[in-house]
C-alpha cells in the first residue's frame, strides 16, 4: 500500500508540473503574438504612412463634406448674381451709346488723283453712306471755292511771264509736268503725315522734326528726278541745254517746297482747330502750283541770263 501511495504522489506531482509548464508556455506564446502584432503594425505605418494618413484625412473630409458643399453652393449663387448685374449694365450701356467713333484716317483714304483734290474726310462710315450727295457737296464747296480762286494766281503768273514764254516756247512744255510733280510729292507727304497723326504716332510737338525730315526727303527726290528728266529732255526730247538746265534746277526746289508745305499744313490745321483731312490736300496743291510756277519762271530768267540769252 505504501508503494501505491508513493506512486500516486509521484504521478500527481508530474501532473501539476505539466500543468504549470503548460500555463507558462501559453502566457509566453500570448505575449509573443501581441509583440508580433505590434511590430507588424509599426512596419506597416512606416512603410505606408501616406496611405494611412490619407485614409485618416478621408475620414475627416467625409465629416466636413456637407459644410463644404454648402459653401460652394453659396459661392455659385453669388457669382450668378454678379453675372446678371454685369449683363444688365452692358445692355444699358449699349442702349445709351448712340455715337460710333469715326474710323481713323489712313494713307489710302487721303490719296488723290496725282496729288490734286481733297482726300476722303474723317467721317463716320454709316453717316457717310446715309448722307445725301448735296450735303457732301455743300460741306466741301466752300474750301474748294477758296482754293480755286487761289489757283487763279497761276493765270496771273503766266500772263506776267508771257514775254519769256514767247521767246522760249520750250518752257511751256514742262509747265504741266512741274505742276503734276508738285502735286504728287505733296500728296505723298500729306498722306503720310495725316496717317501718322490719326494713329497718334506723331503729335503737334513733333512738327519741326517732321517738317525738317520731309523737306530733306523732298530735296533728295528733286535732285534725283531732276537729273533724270534733264538728261532725257536733252538727249531724247531734243530740248535745248538752257531749258534742260532750268528743269534740273527747278525740280529740287519744287519738291522741297511741296514736301515742306504738305508736312506743315496738317499741323497748322490741328493748331487752329480745322479738319486737316478736308483742307490739307487742296491747300497744299494750291500753294505748290502757285509757288512752283513762280519759281520756274524766276529760275528760267536767271539761267537764260547766265547763258547770255536776251528775253
Amino acid at each position: 500500500s505504501n508503494c501505491r501511495l508513493m506512486k500516486s504522489l509521484i504521478i500527481l506531482s508530474f501532473t501539476q508540473i505539466h500543468f504549470l509548464l503548460s500555463c507558462k508556455l501559453d502566457s509566453v506564446e500570448g505575449s509573443t503574438a501581441s509583440l508580433h502584432t505590434a511590430i507588424h503594425r509599426r512596419r506597416n505605418f512606416m512603410k505606408y504612412p501616406s496611405t494611412m494618413m490619407k485614409d485618416k484625412k478621408n475620414n475627416e473630409d467625409s465629416s466636413s463634406t456637407p459644410s463644404a458643399l454648402q459653401e460652394l453652393k453659396e459661392i455659385i449663387q453669388k457669382q450668378a448674381k454678379e453675372i446678371e448685374h454685369l449683363k444688365s449694365s452692358l445692355e444699358a450701356t449699349n442702349r445709351s451709346s448712340k455715337i460710333i467713333p469715326p474710323a481713323p484716317v489712313t494713307a489710302s483714304s487721303t490719296s488723290t488723283t496725282h496729288g490734286h483734290g481733297p482726300p476722303v474726310a474723317d467721317e463716320d462710315p454709316n453717316e457717310y453712306l446715309l448722307a445725301p450727295f448735296y450735303k457732301l457737296a455743300f460741306r466741301r464747296v466752300g474750301w474748294l471755292f477758296v482754293f480755286l480762286m487761289s489757283l487763279s494766281m497761276t493765270a496771273v503768273i503766266m500772263n506776267g511771264f508771257e514775254h519769256t514764254l514767247s521767246k522760249q516756247i520750250e518752257l511751256a512744255y514742262f509747265v504741266p509736268l512741274l505742276a503734276g510733280h508738285g502735286g504728287n510729292t505733296g500728296g505723298q507727304t500729306v498722306g503720310s503725315v495725316l496717317s501718322a497723326l490719326s494713329t497718334n504716332s506723331i503729335t503737334t510737338k513733333d512738327a519741326f522734326r517732321v517738317i525738317r525730315k520731309e523737306a530733306m526727303s523732298g530735296f533728295t527726290v528733286g535732285i534725283i528726278l531732276g537729273s533724270i528728266i534733264a538728261l532725257l529732255a536733252y538727249h531724247v526730247g531734243g530740248i535745248s541745254t538752257h531749258v534742260s538746265t532750268v528743269v534740273f534746277c527747278t525740280l529740287p526746289l519744287l519738291s522741297t517746297i511741296a514736301a515742306t508745305l504738305a508736312s506743315s499744313i496738317p499741323f497748322l490745321c490741328k493748331l487752329i482747330g480745322l479738319d486737316p483731312a478736308i483742307i490739307a490736300a487742296p491747300a497744299m496743291t494750291t500753294f505748290v502750283d502757285v509757288s512752283g510756277l513762280l519759281s520756274y519762271f524766276l529760275i528760267a530768267n536767271k539761267i537764260f541770263a547766265l547763258f547770255g540769252l536776251e528775253l
